[in-house]
């Protein structure tokens, strides 16, 4: 059974409903649109390395559920999937992030026979020894091409400053010796464990038929229910960052760095959105294109345009980050922070503040118009226990006030790292 759900404030008109199995499935109806797209989600990232499955402790080696999206694609007979859904027009990838792996294609034609192979060959996996080695070694080239990467580097150097946990500070890959651990026995216990319906996520985003989707996934999806395992975080990370600092010479034609704090990840549901768009607003007053800080950074010629910030909110971990490229990496890092110190003890310009948050309320209404941003954030949602869609009317509740309190307790100056990639010599 689905449920028909308009959202006035955005425009939308959403179908949701589940099989038999638990598979949620969404539907974002896109009148008048010949291209759609399909998003199915796993509830399953490279953070989730340990975790109790019928009461018994799990713990897989770092890169499993990469190794596990890569293999998914090779089908029983010599097929491949990626390459069947490309000869149809479609065009199809896949991704693992530290709490999500997801399958997706968009396309013009053929969507109901996409979507039958996408329900297919994520939910049969195929793992043979020899298939294990040979994608060992094309996964090896690709973590080693990253670490030359200066982006990434800098990247997973601040992860490593700022967290404890092993699972939090690696790449989402792996390492060449942690992925010589994986056999295909690995990738069949870690699919039985996570790819079970009830720990996944059906999204549809187009002019397609609601009733028809939801039978498909009832009919090609497994049909018993089972349980999802139980992930396990680790111990409770602490406020302040494990080192103050990390440095590494690259061939770069100048320094890059990246800087940043923990923040509060035990939040679900709306109040989890609201603390991220409180975040957002926060770091957008302090940091955005319209800010005096950044005006001064950038007219003065420290920082040029790959300057920005983010905030990342997962499983088991929250983190503000800001940088770029600067001849002074350690100057931008403390400026940042003395006007952080600043607006948390005189508060945000009101009006300042109130277009900053139209601004982001124009940005989360153009983004209805990506359908991969649209089916990745329904999908992140429905884990996370929140309705995607009514962002919009959460938006609009945070204060000037919310935003110089995420100030003033999260840039502080003892709870930042800066992760620096210098010039050779």
């Amino acid at each position: 059974m689905l449920k028909k759900q308009e959202y006035a404030a955005v425009g939308e008109t959403v179908y949701t409903g589940e099989t038999s199995s638990g598979l949620g499935v969404t539907v974002v109806q896109k009148p008048g649109y010949r291209k759609s797209m399909a998003f199915l989600a796993v509830n399953y990232g490279s953070s989730h390395r340990e975790f109790k499955l019928g009461g018994r402790l799990c713990r897989t080696p770092a890169g499993t559920a990469h190794f596990v999206e890569h293999r998914l694609f090779e089908v029983e007979g010599g097929d491949n999937a990626l390459t069947t859904l490309s000869e149809r027009g479609a065009n199809a990838n896949a991704f693992t992030s530290p709490d999500m792996t997801a399958y997706h294609f968009e396309c013009t034609d053929f969507f109901y026979e996409n979507l039958a192979l996408l329900l297919n060959f994520v939910s049969t996996p195929y793992f043979t020894q020899e298939d294990v080695e040979r994608e060992r070694a094309i996964i090896a080239r690709e973590i080693l091409s990253a670490e030359d990467d200066p982006e990434d580097a800098v990247y997973y150097g601040l992860l490593r400053c700022l967290f404890e946990t092993p699972a939090l500070r690696e790449n989402v890959a792996g390492s060449v010796e942690s992925i010589g651990e994986i056999t295909a026995q690995t990738l069949m216990d870690a699919h039985r464990a996570f790819y079970v319906p009830g720990n996944m996520a059906l999204v549809v985003a187009g002019d397609r038929d609601p009733a028809r989707i939801l039978d498909m996934a009832e009919e090609l999806m497994p049909g018993s229910p089972a349980p999802a395992p139980v992930k396990l975080a680790g111990p409770p990370e602490g406020p302040l960052p494990v080192t103050v600092s990390a440095r590494r010479p690259m061939d770069v034609g100048a320094p890059l760095f990246l800087a940043g704090a923990k923040a509060k990840c035990d939040l679900t549901g709306p109040e989890s959105v609201r603390f991220e768009l409180t975040a957002n607003l926060a770091l957008s007053s302090l940091l955005g294109e319209a800010s005096p800080l950044y005006r001064e950074l950038y007219d003065g010629g420290t920082v040029n345009e790959t300057f920005g910030y983010d905030f990342e909110n997962t499983w088991g971990a929250s983190m503000l980050s800001f940088g770029g490229e600067t001849q002074k990496p350690e100057y931008v890092c403390m400026r940042v922070l003395e006007e952080a110190a600043k607006l948390a003890a005189g508060g945000i310009d009101p009006d300042f503040f109130q277009r900053r948050k139209r601004a982001a309320l124009g940005s989360a209404l153009r983004a209805l118009d990506s359908f991969e941003t649209v089916c990745y954030n329904a999908a992140a949602g429905r884990f996370a226990g929140y309705d995607y869609f009514d962002t919009v009317k959460v938006l609009e509740e945070v204060t000037a006030e919310d935003a110089r309190a995420f100030l003033a307790e999260y840039m502080a100056l003892e709870r930042c790292a800066i992760s620096i990639v210098d010039t050779k010599g």
